[in-house]
């Protein structure tokens, strides 16, 4: 699984820059590294599973991707 870097916009509406695809070092999962691209008191940089970053959630009843790429 691969996922490229760029900017991508959270089904929340906040975008956020894939750096890359990083590897947990204990299970070997695929995780996305990426940064917050607006201010975050919590974290500016975040990682979440690939299969995860890729899912569709439900909004308003209506299935839509939780990161959509824009640039």
């Amino acid at each position: 699984m691969e996922i490229e870097p760029g900017i991508y916009l959270h089904f929340k509406g906040n975008k956020y820059k894939v750096i890359g695809m990083v590897k947990h070092s204990e299970t070997n999962e695929d995780l996305v590294l990426y940064e917050a691209l607006y201010e975050n008191p919590t974290s500016k940089f975040w990682v979440r599973p690939a299969n995860m970053f890729l899912e569709e959630v439900l909004v308003n009843g209506e299935k839509t991707l939780r990161f959509k790429k824009l640039l």
